[in-house]
């Protein structure tokens, strides 16, 4: 009797269920995406079946299976299944976990697979906590998160685990999901009787982003809604699909990944002179409420660093931005702020000028530091051989600033940058001249 009640009860957690959990694949045959990793002959796939699994990183954005084949690892390793979530446990949880997995061991022989989700929330000391056992093989264990685990974790764990990418997932993935749910009648919705039509899976599919779970809820949503009424209007039509689905919000961490992603792309887009991806990933950054002082320091550093002297002015202009920045605030300063990404964008490039002071600070860091030359030298330590050129007719003259000769900015022939390359090309050889002449007179004299 008992069995029969435990099975009722089941059956009723099953059904209270999000259409979503109800309808994780049960095999790896059922399991969409990831194919990079999972498909035949791939890195993952041939760890399972050589049963050579250690520790798992599985890193995404949500929606793209990191728990559901972590379930799947489990059922086909034969692994007893210990799941925490790093948000809502500490140190105690976590080593009695470990302990339960090393008793099970030492009885039967039987691994265990600990599924440690948002991995990321665990403290370098929680993290620390599992390195003996992973270097024991204690535990079978799989952590996903959410955030880069290059950011997120801590080395000794990364160096003993391998981290795979999950990818959102495509259309034509998600597509096959969708309608397995309305053929399934156990799990999924085909009880309901409702009919989809092609437009409302492609729409569905087109806007969850890659999120099998945001689909598979627009999906419930939108057949949930038409199923009371009446038989011949239970479709789930292309329009009744957009309304049930909602707007994603946006998933950015100021403190991860996200944000250092968004501003890596941001400043290789206005060094790859794309204006329309620059704004947009500015966008992106001031919707998801990035501090727009951060932006305008980014867009600073981009001025000199890929555009510098080949357009004078975008320094100017992107000083001035960041001053309006402070001055106006959101939401009006995102107007100057997209006036400087695009001037940036589409300004000349170079980066002359950052090679050059890499290139003296290697030498200073190596040991190439030349004594001040005697001319130069301050006050009464100089030997009275100076000469400014502001007193010679040109403005010039064939003073050596350095001692030893080298050569560490080289202007490229964009922009601006052009006629100072032209004018130091000019100099320069002046110099080359001078130095040679010199040469020539010393030699004549002896």
């Amino acid at each position: 009797m008992a069995g029969l009640f435990d099975r009722a009860e089941q059956a009723n957690r099953e059904r209270a269920l999000p259409l979503a959990a109800r309808m994780r694949p049960r095999s790896l045959q059922e399991f969409a995406g990831q194919s990079h990793f999972l498909g035949e002959g791939k890195l993952l796939r041939r760890l399972l079946d050589a049963n050579r699994l250690g520790s798992l990183i599985f890193f995404g954005p949500p929606g793209t299976g990191k728990t559901s084949l972590a379930n799947l690892i489990a059922r086909q390793l034969d692994a007893r299944w210990f799941s925490l979530n790093a948000a809502a446990c500490g140190v105690k949880e976590l080593r009695a976990v470990l302990q339960q997995a090393d008793d099970e061991l030492a009885a039967s022989g039987k691994r265990s697979l600990l599924f440690v989700d948002e991995l990321h929330h665990f403290s370098k000391t929680q993290q620390d906590v599992l390195l003996p056992d992973l270097e024991r093989g204690t535990v079978i264990f799989i952590g996903a998160t959410t955030d880069n685990p290059f950011f997120a974790l801590v080395s000794p764990l990364l160096s003993r685990s391998q981290v795979f990418e999950f990818k959102p997932l495509t259309v034509p993935e998600l597509l096959p999901v969708l309608k397995q749910t309305m053929m399934d009648s156990t799990r999924g919705l085909k009880s309901t009787g409702v009919e989809v039509e092609e437009g409302a899976y492609l729409f569905l599919a087109e806007n969850a982003e890659g999120d099998v779970r945001r689909a598979l809820n627009g999906l419930e949503v939108a057949v949930l809604s038409v199923s009371q009424l009446p038989p011949e209007q239970r479709t789930v039509t292309r329009e009744v699909a957009s309304e049930s689905m909602q707007k994603k919000i946006l998933r950015y961490d100021r403190q991860g990944g996200e944000h250092y992603d968004a501003a890596s792309a941001l400043i290789k887009s206005i060094r790859g002179s794309d204006p329309d991806a620059a704004i947009y990933w500015m966008a992106r950054m001031l919707d998801a409420g990035e501090p727009p002082r951060f932006v305008a320091r980014r867009l600073m550093i981009s001025a000199s660093e890929d555009i510098g002297n080949a357009d004078p002015h975008a320094l100017v202009l992107a000083t001035a931005a960041a001053q309006s920045t402070e001055m106006v605030g959101m939401p009006e300063c995102r107007i100057m702020l997209a006036q400087a990404v695009t001037y940036l964008a589409c300004a000349p490039k170079s980066n002359a000028s950052y090679v050059a002071i890499n290139e003296a600070l290697a030498d200073v860091r190596q040991g190439e530091t030349p004594a001040v030359p005697t001319a130069l030298r301050s006050g009464g330590l100089q030997d009275g051989t100076y000469v400014s050129p502001h007193e010679t007719e040109s403005g010039w003259n064939n003073q050596d600033y350095l001692g030893v000769s080298r050569e560490y900015y080289r202007p490229l022939d964009r922009g601006y940058e052009q006629k100072i390359r032209l004018r130091l090309e000019q100099l320069r050889a002046r110099r080359q001249d001078h130095s040679e002449a010199a040469v020539s007179s010393s030699s004549e004299d002896d």
